[in-house]
């Protein structure tokens, strides 16, 4: 008779998560993932897959969490201005508090370009963020609170890339009162 699963996968993967985000995905061994996880390696295999399948799982398991979060975010607030502040203010927050960073921008400077199945995923969350911060830009814009010849896809990527360059510089200088300026003055160029 097959043997019962005797483990919560939700509760596994996240735990598998915070291993893939502390150590990256070259730097985790499977020993550390069933460690983590408290299940035997043949547990793993059976119901979670490979170390590359758990891999996935955990990114899509992030990528929707982010998503419900930034969309609940949104909603808490009475104009799209002040959802795109406080979403700045948000990531300059996590660069500087949280040393282990964004998973998807991690991730992303990790995996390697044949790394398809990922780049996808990656590609779709980038893609979810892009069109999030371009409805909210689109609506300021509607609402007479940012420039009408501002060009919201634009400005969504410029935001994007601009926060993922924010990771680089904290992990060199340490310096949140640099992040904490840059944050302030994405949030100017907003409003020009």
């Amino acid at each position: 008779m097959a043997r019962t699963v005797e483990f919560d996968q939700h509760q596994a993967i996240e735990k598998a998560l915070d291993v893939f985000w502390q150590k990256g995905y070259n730097g985790t061994s499977m020993r550390d993932l069933t460690d983590a996880m408290q299940i035997n390696s043949s547990s793993l295999y059976n119901t979670l897959g490979d170390k590359h399948q758990l891999f996935v799982q955990c990114i899509k398991h992030y990528t929707k969490k982010r998503r419900i979060l930034l969309e609940e975010r949104a909603r808490a607030f009475d104009s799209p201005l002040k959802a795109l502040e406080s979403f700045i203010n948000d990531v300059a927050d996590v660069v500087i508090n949280d040393a282990q960073g964004c998973f998807a921008i991690k991730t992303a400077f990790e995996v390697s370009p044949d790394e398809k199945d990922i780049q996808a995923l990656l590609k779709d969350d980038n893609d979810f963020t892009h069109s999030f911060l371009d409805t909210l830009i689109r609506e300021a814009v509607e609402q007479g609170a940012m420039n009408k010849d501002t060009d919201p896809g634009l400005v969504a990527d410029y935001m994007i890339s601009t926060y993922t360059g924010w990771y680089e510089l904290y992990i060199l200088h340490r310096d949140p009162a640099k992040i904490k300026k840059l944050a302030g003055f994405m949030v100017r160029q907003l409003l020009r």
